[in-house]
């Protein structure tokens, strides 16, 4: 694609991803106003006391942002996954975000106490994983994609965050999705997690096969130099 083409597509998805955001904030905000009979049908939805989970919306938008700013600077791809396994992915982290920020009144129990300190904890969690998964983007450089990929002049990166966790773009985005269930402290927002969990673990393991037919032996020394998401842990 032509970078004037591909800047423009940049743009529109940037404007497009900061709408969705304000929309997701209006949504969560207005809700019980708009639509009180909702309570009893849906769950009690969100006020301005709850002014914490509207807080661990704004990473969610600023990753976003950045991310389909960033997106014009990959390189070409060799080879993709299907559309149809890319739809799936796409499906199973957008169906875990609106678990963990849309309230049930079916799944309304805590898993956490509903304490200022834990929901400031489940914040800085979420921001340490912005941090975590930008840092690992810009190491990658032009060898990124959102798809399970190969792309032209492809490298295996050992550097920064990638000398000990092979997905660290993953472990980041699994802090905001914890980070932020943790912000919200309600089983829904656990069932969230679980599932962005899910979804990531399926790419994980996609994404190492097809490093492996890649790089071969190289990538496997590498897998067992490292971790793949958490050090330590898995």
């Amino acid at each position: 694609m032509p970078d004037d083409r591909k800047a423009a597509k940049s743009r529109e998805t940037t404007i497009i991803a900061a709408l969705a955001g304000a929309a997701l904030i209006a949504l969560l905000f207005a809700r019980p106003f708009i639509k009180p009979w909702l309570d009893d049908a849906h769950g009690p939805g969100y006020t301005f006391k709850d002014w914490p989970i509207l807080v661990s919306v704004l990473p969610w938008v600023a990753f976003s942002i950045y991310w389909e700013w960033q997106s014009k600077n990959s390189a070409a791809a060799i080879r993709s996954e299907s559309k149809a396994s890319r739809a799936v992915h796409v499906f199973l982290t957008n169906a875990a975000i609106l678990l963990i920020f849309w309230p049930s009144k079916a799944l309304s129990l805590r898993f956490v106490p509903d304490a200022l300190a834990i929901k400031l904890f489940g914040i800085a969690m979420e921001v340490a994983g912005v941090v975590l998964a930008i840092w690992a983007r810009r190491i990658l450089g032009r060898n990124w994609s959102g798809e399970i990929t190969i792309k032209e002049d492809h490298e295996l990166i050992r550097t920064g965050p990638y000398s000990t966790v092979r997905h660290p773009i993953y472990t980041g985005l699994l802090a905001m999705y914890a980070g932020t269930a943790v912000v919200s402290g309600q089983l829904h927002a656990l069932f969230g997690l679980l599932l962005g969990i899910i979804a990531y673990l399926r790419k994980t393991r996609m994404e190492e096969q097809n490093l492996v037919n890649a790089f071969g032996e190289k990538y496997g020394a590498y897998r067992d130099e490292t971790w793949a998401l958490v050090p330590k842990l898995y």
